[in-house]
């Protein structure tokens, strides 16, 4: 089965309306690609899980697309006189109407072949869709991603992996994505694991992971900063800009003698994570870095 992709190029000021006409002339579902939305984010105040900041430096073109049945004849046809008759009335701007098609084996599931089993210091993370016979004492970490969140092969996933110490710790992970990290956590031996996002994609994945490991660890839906949990080891696997949002406020959930793990910092935004969390009143213990990327141990000043 195929199916027939249709992208159109438009701004950031029109994406809506072009996503909307597609709804109208019976799309089911549309993705938008804004460099712009990253951006937004970036200066908000919302705390959210790691996002490549390649991702800066994709085109100010704003891509909308859906995708139809193959033999959809109608669709584009319908598509162009309504952005046509959207630009008389209001004018809005977009370019190139560009249709694809992509086979459905390659939409649902080809993206499965790029992973492998993940082998840390501490735990090896493998994809439920693998078979693996672990060696006598590893640990093993069996995890569905989604198409949206990773199974360890990422370096900042990586180092936090590595350089984790959670045994019978209180642990707190910000952002949690698949859950990769706290349940890793609560394998290695942690005494209890909370984990949070705002993306309620991200909960539900990190949910059935948990699940599909046979732990028991908190999974909300939630902002950290807006609670009073407190840990012994924090995750924060972000990226460089909420990192640095978050030095002010993240110490208060810490309890004493704690250590949080920073990670997420590509090498060019490194020096101003460092500024940025000594003068919150941290001390580095220890740096590690990998593929250009870098992650901070980091504890309370006395």
């Amino acid at each position: 089965m195929k199916y027939r992709t249709i992208t159109v190029s438009t701004t950031h000021k029109d994406a809506d309306l072009v996503s909307s006409a597609m709804f109208d002339v019976g799309a089911q579902g549309v993705t938008i690609i804004d460099k712009q939305d990253f951006l937004d984010l970036v200066k908000s105040d919302v705390i959210w899980d790691y996002v490549d900041e390649s991702v800066l430096l994709q085109s100010d073109d704003v891509k909308v697309s859906t995708i139809t049945d193959v033999d959809d004849k109608t669709f584009v046809k319908n598509l162009e006189e309504r952005l046509l008759k959207m630009k008389e009335d209001g004018g809005i701007e977009y370019g190139e109407i560009v249709v694809g098609e992509i086979d459905a084996a390659d939409y649902e599931n080809e993206w499965k072949k790029y992973y492998k089993p993940i082998v840390t210091k501490n735990v090896t993370v493998v994809p439920t869709w693998i078979k693996y016979e672990p060696k006598d004492g590893e640990r093993v970490v069996k995890l569905d991603p989604g198409m949206a969140f990773g199974t360890g092969s990422h370096a900042t996933t990586r180092m936090c992996l590595d350089l984790m110490d959670v045994k019978g710790k209180d642990v707190i992970d910000v952002g949690c994505g698949s859950g990769i990290l706290g349940i890793s956590a609560s394998i290695s031996g942690a005494k209890s694991v909370y984990m949070c996002d705002i993306d309620e994609q991200a909960v539900r994945f990190a949910t059935e992971n948990a699940k599909q490991n046979g732990v028991e660890c908190e999974i909300e839906q939630a902002d950290l900063i807006a609670g009073d949990r407190v840990a012994d080891f924090i995750f924060a696997n972000i990226t460089a800009d909420i990192l640095m949002r978050l030095a002010k406020d993240i110490g208060k959930h810490l309890k004493e003698g704690g250590e949080i793990l920073l990670s997420g910092i590509i090498d060019s935004r490194l020096d101003e994570v460092v500024r940025c969390y000594e003068q919150a009143g941290f001390k580095i213990v220890h740096r590690e870095s990998l593929d250009e990327w870098n992650a901070l141990l980091i504890k309370k000043r006395d």
